[in-house]
């Protein structure tokens, strides 16, 4: 057994591992992090994602602190037209693996261990050679895991699959070309999530006529609209204004239904199909010109879940629909990010990166590591560290967007915390407010009224939350 020391041990080399990983070197110059992943690279979930997958928000927001992802270009063309760039999935992976060979490992204070299993109390075990490591760990332990991705290649399937049906995950479909003689007369996307949306949407761009497509969506979703989540002064209007209008819905709405309704009419929400009031929402972000294109879908099936795939029918909850022939089914009802009851961030030896901002897991990720390093005793850690509930149905939106809202009220109050914000690259939106100038009296008009608004809402969210 091979013996080694660390100040800090980290469980996860994904998203949020990495920015945390990342800040807490920067803020604590002399600390020592052991990276423990059972990935063969770092990056999380993203090895494993189908490979048209894109980020939902701008390249600008995601990654770590020290490190640009993309370059802030706007892209001219697309669903995505007159928005920053989304990084593909393999930009993504790419990213990481930079991140980790030329940010961490350069420092001389990382440690990084692939392809290997923690079994608790410093055990590092190698998934290859059974080799174990004992860290001993001065500090404490950081467990990027709680709140774990679940992606379609990976994820175990809660229905039965018949023999010869024929089914895979999204990761399959661009290798169809490679059978020309077995290409599918019919597709059966499952799932009502963003990766259902991303694998329609890649069918239509590939050449798939809406009549070769049946789309099984349990629950109708809303989605943010991705025009009122960009960075910089040029979409201060629709950024800064957007938040601006979705706390005036947050103040004024009577139910969560009313709330997302509003929100929908300021422009700030989006759905598929106005004749559907969507209960589920999942802060999934969206461009028009990709509703646009998944409104072209007319098979959509709202019947439940899927029980179980047989030779010529689905079952679903709420009864049988016969199947074409030649149909392959696409399994996206991986569940994404679990969502797991929050817990303090800060425990004895142990910290749980979680949301504190939605939906940011990155910037949560990477101040939790700033809070670290700068903020002595758990009581006060976890006092700006509130774990923000990740919603499933619109009825949990008010508790999310009431503890989104406190947690930033009680980081405006600290000015070194502050000052970090502002300055760090994955937050984005305290950049387009400073550069607003003061002659500018329409802008300035704007951000006078978000403290009254932000007040009326905050008193509205609780009554919403009844």
């Amino acid at each position: 057994m091979t013996r080694i020391e660390t100040d800090y041990l980290l469980i996860g080399a994904g998203a949020m591992g990495l920015a945390f990983a990342d800040t807490l070197l920067t803020e604590l110059p002399e600390a020592t992090l052991t990276i423990v992943d059972r990935h063969g690279k770092p990056g999380g979930h993203w090895n494993d994602a189908y490979p048209f997958v894109t980020l939902h928000q701008p390249s600008s927001f995601y990654g770590v602190a020290s490190m640009p992802l993309g370059a802030g270009r706007i892209d001219t063309h697309g669903s995505n037209a007159g928005m920053e760039e989304l990084a593909s999935g393999p930009e993504v992976s790419s990213y990481y693996d930079a991140v980790m060979r030329r940010q961490l490992l350069p420092t001389g204070r990382v440690r990084y261990f692939p392809m290997s299993d923690y079994r608790g109390n410093g055990s590092i075990v190698s998934l290859i050679s059974g080799q174990e490591t004992h860290a001993a760990i001065a500090r404490k332990t950081i467990d990027s895991t709680y709140l774990a991705s679940s992606v379609p290649s990976t994820h175990v399937r809660k229905f039965a699959v018949a023999d010869g049906v024929r089914i895979m995950p999204p990761n399959g479909l661009p290798n169809l070309w490679q059978a020309p003689d077995a290409m599918p007369r019919h597709f059966t996307v499952l799932g009502a999530g963003k990766t259902a949306m991303d694998t329609l949407i890649w069918l239509l761009n590939a050449g798939a006529t809406p009549d070769m497509i049946t789309w099984v969506a349990p629950r109708a979703s809303w989605f943010f609209n991705r025009r009122c989540v960009q960075p910089g002064i040029d979409f201060f209007a629709d950024t800064i204004g957007g938040q601006l209008n979705r706390i005036k819905a947050e103040a004024a709405a009577t139910d969560a239904m009313d709330l997302f309704l509003r929100m929908e009419a300021y422009g700030f929400m989006l759905r598929i199909d106005r004749s559907i009031n969507p209960t589920m929402f999942h802060y999934a972000i969206c461009s028009e010109a990709e509703i646009a294109i998944l409104q072209r879908i007319t098979d959509v099936v709202r019947m439940g879940r899927v029980q179980a795939l047989e030779d010529e029918q689905m079952v679903l909850e709420q009864g049988t629909r016969a199947t074409p022939p030649g149909t392959l089914f696409i399994d996206c009802t991986a569940s994404a990010v679990e969502r797991r009851p929050p817990v303090p961030v800060f425990q004895p030896g142990l910290i749980v990166p979680q949301m504190i901002r939605l939906p940011q897991p990155a910037f949560s990720a990477a101040m939790i590591a700033w809070i670290e390093a700068h903020i002595e005793g758990e009581a006060a850690q976890n006092a700006l560290t509130m774990a923000v509930p990740l919603p499933d149905g619109i009825e949990d939106y008010p508790r999310a967007s009431l503890v989104n809202m406190f947690n930033q009220g009680l980081w405006g109050q600290n000015p070194a915390l502050s000052k970090w914000i502002h300055d760090c690259r994955l937050d984005g939106f305290g950049k387009t407010i400073s550069a607003v100038r003061p002659d500018d009296t329409a802008l300035i008009a704007i951000l006078k009224q978000f403290g009254p608004a932000a007040m009326a809402a905050m008193a509205n969210l609780q009554k919403l939350m009844v």
